[in-house]
């Protein structure tokens, strides 16, 4: 397949997905979270990949959602385009964790909104010195999506992921090693390195033992992300058309602060 806003390559039992919009700081728009599941479907039925890596071109790993499309969408009054990109990410992060196969994100820069909770969908995560973790989603008004607060709170705990998620803070790399849900920190030249050594660990182990893995842990763990998914929708879905949503995309274009008036 021909994809425009990610890369996709096979080769010695690894699949890698690369985030490739390195302009708009590698964002999530419609087109591109289509492409998304469309390769992540790929690495799953191709019996010869046994791992998937996604990684991005570009100092930023990802923001998260397109802001620019989101200004569009905003002065267009489109907002069932929002909603439809909240269904998509939301069936990325599923479609990550019921993957039968390990999932290894290597992330450099900083990871936003979306990407921060992909991040938590996966199996392993490799972060740069550099990187940060930012749950977004109250700068511009909206609440955590892509199964961001029901993979947060099991990653984390439930206080420490409302406050990140409240608060907005960035997360360095290093305390987000703490936290637990990246598994090593290294340096921005030694990122490829430290990702390869992972994988050729990953790559002596059987797959079957990966697959039973991770049909245990969803079963203890996520299987009723399918009710959280609906409330996660709804809450986005009444959030678009709030006035502080619009303000808050304004105010990032606009380079300024948001004045949010809870309407």
């Amino acid at each position: 397949m021909d994809f425009k806003g990610i890369l996709y390559a096979s080769n010695n039992g690894v699949a890698t997905i690369t985030f490739n919009r390195p302009e708009v700081s590698n964002g999530f728009n419609v087109p591109v979270c289509d492409e998304i599941m469309e390769a992540i479907a790929m690495a799953e039925q191709d019996e010869a990949v046994n791992l998937l890596l996604i990684n991005a071109n570009g100092p930023v790993f990802s923001v998260g959602g397109d802001l620019d499309e989101m200004q569009r969408a905003v002065d267009a009054d489109d907002i069932q385009s929002l909603v439809r990109i909240a269904e998509q990410v939301n069936d990325i992060s599923f479609a990550l964790k019921r993957l039968p196969k390990p999932v290894i994100m290597s992330v450099d820069g900083a990871v936003a909104g979306a990407a921060f909770n992909m991040v938590l969908a996966s199996d392993f995560c490799i972060a740069s010195e550099k990187t940060r973790f930012i749950q977004a989603f109250v700068g511009v008004g909206l609440a955590p999506d892509a199964g961001g607060l029901y993979l947060l709170t099991r990653s984390i705990g439930i206080n420490r992921a409302t406050q990140i998620t409240m608060t907005g803070e960035a997360v360095t790399a290093e305390k987000a090693l703490d936290y637990g849900f990246v598994y090593k920190v290294c340096p921005s030249e030694k990122l490829e390195k430290t990702t390869d050594r992972l994988i050729k660990r990953l790559q002596r182990n059987s797959i079957n033992s990966y697959k039973a893995i991770k049909e245990m842990v969803w079963q203890s763990e996520f299987a009723g992300w399918g009710d959280y998914a609906k409330l996660e929708l709804e809450a986005q879905r009444s959030l678009a058309f709030t006035e502080d949503f619009k303000e808050g995309v304004r105010a990032y274009t606009e380079k300024r602060r948001p004045k949010f008036k809870g309407k």
